[in-house]
């Protein structure tokens, strides 16, 4: 996965991926070179004495010099270049393909894992490419030149090579194969503590009214306790590399000057060419720690690269059609067909033989006890969900054939969550039309009975948190009541969506909604029966089954579970 993630990522950087490996290449050759220049100073300069040699060998070494390092600072510019470029467009990437997911894909993967894939993952796999770009070029070049330079220099020391190699080469690997499953079980680990934290912020308020500060602590204190635990296991075996290769390195110098010295004594070997030998066994061996270095965080790569390919390779289950309806607007005629809906893995379906018109300029309302499948009902239509069985069709065509844009740009939906984006009151109305006038905002706020306190906030430009936390639940549901109304949508989608309104505030914003939405299909989701019975017809689900379909009056006379659910909220009004 690490392989198809680099490969699909860094082809459109081939033009600078060839400059690199140029460049290394140049500065790989003129730092095998320098050696030989400088065993022939010694030998010939200082040995025999020749000031001439040492000027102009010494004079062509310092040219050598420069151009090893002009070649290696071009190429480390290039491959940060690179590398960077890489992080970009990996994270535009996953950024689109959770753009095109589904609530099913988003709920299987889950948001905290999904920040760490963008954020962390990638940051991973960015670091070892800008290191592979680095030296894992330059890092067999030199090694292979290094080992031929060596033999060329004296054959008869060669075996020092064929042991040091091998057994850094064993010990590494031996290491390596450790830290793969400790690596995987790291992020593993940074999932949960990302969750926990997202969870615990996010929930600040509900924890400090149950008075569970010490229990949350506990809980992230856990999961903080085993993303240490497991990073401190990693990281000692990281921490015996270094050591290890320094180790072979001392042993391997020690052993050419001892056996180096001897050969000297006998004359069978200049000093400049045990210099020049010593340079190439360091170079060979260092071109190994760099490896190591570069290895060392391939198991990490590896596993950020798999959970990064995994998110790229998904395919959403909620696709565009590939013979799209040409369509070019929409009056909001929905039509539910048998249909049925099932989430993965379930025993029975959410919602099962489910047959319905809305017309245009009618109000359906929706209510049903807790898991009945209302809040599904809705998603289907504004195909956040793919039906299992049946269809659903908006102008009698199919919404799996209809365009996302034109879809979408049809309907005004208003979620069970009011959720608002980071910004000000005006950039959060006009997220549906960027091209909607300040009166056309005003106008939206006055119908959801927002414009009052929007007035007292500052105005338009009055700033909203994140989430929308600096103002109340019902300021917040008005104000995406209000960012619906914008959008002038045929088809409006109210889900729970008056639940955080008091009485008063409930009939006004209903009087008032009533004439805009005159000629839109518009479906209320409701909890409490004085919110719906106003509407044309109410649909009553009961475990995801139609058990009533009438206006209010009708359903209390021939609906049961209707009529239970008026008389329970009757006496509970009565006895407040």
């Amino acid at each position: 996965m690490l392989w198809w993630l680099v490969r699909t990522k860094l082809y459109p950087h081939r033009q600078s991926i060839s400059l690199i490996i140029v460049f290394q290449v140049i500065s790989v050759l003129c730092n095998l070179w320098l050696p030989s220049l400088n065993a022939a100073i010694i030998d010939d300069g200082l040995v025999r004495g020749d000031e001439g040699a040492i000027w102009s060998k010494g004079g062509f070494m310092l040219v050598v010099s420069v151009v090893q390092i002009a070649a290696q600072i071009t190429a480390t510019y290039f491959a940060a270049r690179t590398g960077a470029a890489f992080g970009r467009d990996t994270r535009a990437g996953l950024f689109h393909a959770v753009g095109t997911f589904s609530q099913r894909e988003v709920n299987k993967f889950g948001a905290a894992s999904l920040i760490t894939r963008t954020t962390n993952d990638v940051q991973q796999v960015q670091l070892v490419i800008m290191m592979a770009l680095t030296m894992a070029i330059s890092t067999p070049i030199m090694a292979v030149g290094g080992i031929v330079a060596a033999l060329n220099e004296d054959v008869q020391m060669s075996w020092l090579l064929a042991v040091a190699v091998p057994i850094l080469g064993v010990l590494m690997g031996f290491l390596i194969t450790r830290l793969v499953p400790g690596f995987r079980a790291l992020q593993g680990f940074l999932d949960v503590v990302n969750r926990i934290l997202r969870e615990q912020l996010s929930g600040i308020r509900t924890v400090r009214a149950f008075v569970r500060e010490d229990t949350e602590v506990a809980k992230f204190g856990a999961a903080n306790h085993d993303l240490t635990t497991t990073g401190v296991r990693v990281m000692r075996l990281m921490s015996l590399m270094f050591p290890v290769v320094m180790m072979i390195m001392n042993l391997s110098t020690v052993a050419v000057w001892w056996f180096g010295a001897h050969r000297i004594n006998d004359g069978t070997m200049q000093i400049g060419s045990l210099t020049a030998y010593m340079n190439y066994l360091m170079q060979i061996l260092m071109s190994v720690m760099m490896a190591t270095f570069v290895v060392m965080m391939i198991p990490r790569a590896s596993v950020s690269g798999d959970r990064i390919g995994e998110v790229l390779l998904t395919e959403p289950s909620v696709r565009p059609s590939d013979t799209p309806s040409d369509i070019e607007s929409i009056s909001g005629a929905i039509e539910f067909d048998d249909v049925e809906f099932s989430y993965p893995g379930a025993d029975s379906p959410v919602l099962a033989g489910l047959s319905f018109t809305v017309s245009p300029g009618e109000t359906l309302a929706v209510i049903g006890s807790t898991g009945s499948g209302k809040s599904t009902l809705v998603s289907l239509i504004a195909r956040l969900f793919d039906v299992t069985g049946g269809a659903v069709r908006i102008d009698g065509h199919n919404v799996r054939d209809l365009p996302a844009d034109a879809l979408w740009g049809h309907v005004g939906i208003v979620p069970q969550r009011a959720f608002l984006f980071t910004g000000t009151v005006a950039t959060n109305l006009r997220y549906g039309r960027p091209d909607a006038s300040d009166e056309e905002l005003w106008d939206a706020l006055t119908i959801a009975q927002a414009a009052d306190f929007v007035r007292e906030l500052g105005g338009l430009d009055a700033p909203i948190a994140q989430g929308g936390t600096n103002v109340s639940g019902g300021q917040r549901q008005r104000l995406c009541i209000a960012r619906a109304l914008v959008t002038q949508a045929p088809i409006y989608l109210f889900d729970d969506s008056f639940s955080a309104l008091d009485l008063a505030t409930d009939a006004a914003l209903r009087a008032a909604l009533a004439p805009r939405v005159r000629a839109a299909s518009v479906i209320i989701v409701g909890q409490r029966v004085s919110t719906i019975e106003h509407a044309d017809r109410i649909l009553v689900l009961d475990a995801g089954r139609i058990v009533g379909l009438a206006p209010h009056d009708e359903l209390l006379r021939t609906c049961e579970t209707y009529r239970e659910i008026a008389e329970s909220q009757r006496r509970v009004e009565a006895s407040a």
